[in-house]
């Protein structure tokens, strides 16, 4: 199983999305972020079960859809990078290194 690290943008991400949330209901704001915690456990077990992001086109660039959001995430030797936790109505900003 790979280690998965968060990116500082991942993070930041789940928590504003996580706060809107929490605008009408801190119980579901909380069981959202549990279940992205839970789905990402499974990437860490499959890193390559999820899509090849189609912006990107690189194989170690991929996403899992979750709800309406999408996990965006870099396969690397051993480890697992969430880049990015976006809206799947929202454009993918520019993911960096």
């Amino acid at each position: 199983m790979a280690r998965v690290i968060w990116a500082p943008r991942a993070i930041s991400e789940l928590e504003e999305i996580c706060d809107y949330i929490a605008e009408d209901s801190d119980l579901y704001a909380r069981i959202f972020a549990q279940r992205v915690v839970t789905r990402v456990k499974t990437i860490a077990q499959f890193p390559n079960a999820g899509r090849v992001v189609p912006e990107y086109r690189r194989p170690d660039l991929r996403e899992l859809i979750f709800q309406n959001y999408r996990i965006v995430y870099r396969v690397k030797p051993d480890v697992v990078e969430i880049a990015a936790i976006v809206h799947g109505a929202r454009l993918l900003r520019n993911l960096k290194e």
